[in-house]
């Protein structure tokens, strides 16, 4: 499977992720990049989750159907072309980091999926629903880890 590369000019891969772009802050998106869909993708998905979140992995952004001749998405902004769906918050589109206070720092992996055929979803998918439905569709993937902790 191919690699995409996937970046943030907001922090660096393994790095903390700005107060702006949390809950605590402004709770937009951050800006994304990444490289080339290879051919016969279909649509990109963006997924964003938090594995240290307590109980479940928590969802914190996913957007489907992405034009997959896009290069990135402009912090605050939604990707062209895609479908914001509902976060672990409840709400559409991006919810920002927000793990308990003193629960240490939590990873979050923002995920990029080229894939072959666009994917079916409940209206309210888990993180591992998402990670089903993408299963034999990808053509290529990359990913982004950024971290966060409240004191």
């Amino acid at each position: 499977m191919t690699r995409l590369q996937l970046s943030s000019s907001a922090f660096a891969d393994h790095a903390e992720i700005p107060r702006r772009y949390s809950g605590e802050g402004e709770n937009i998106s951050p800006p994304l990049t990444w490289t080339a869909a290879p051919e016969g993708t279909a649509e990109l998905l963006l997924l964003c989750e938090d594995p240290d979140a307590p109980g479940a992995t928590f969802l914190h952004w996913l957007v489907t159907g992405i034009d997959p001749w896009t290069g990135g998405v402009e912090e605050g902004q939604e990707p062209h072309g895609g479908r914001s769906w509902p976060n672990g918050f409840g709400q559409m589109g991006w919810g920002g980091p927000m793990p308990p206070p003193g629960h240490g720092p939590h990873r979050y992996f923002f995920r990029l999926y080229a894939l072959s055929l666009p994917v079916r979803l409940s209206e309210r998918p888990s993180v591992e629903a998402v990670h089903s439905a993408v299963q034999g569709r990808e053509l290529a993937s990359g990913t982004l880890v950024g971290t966060y902790q409240r004191l």
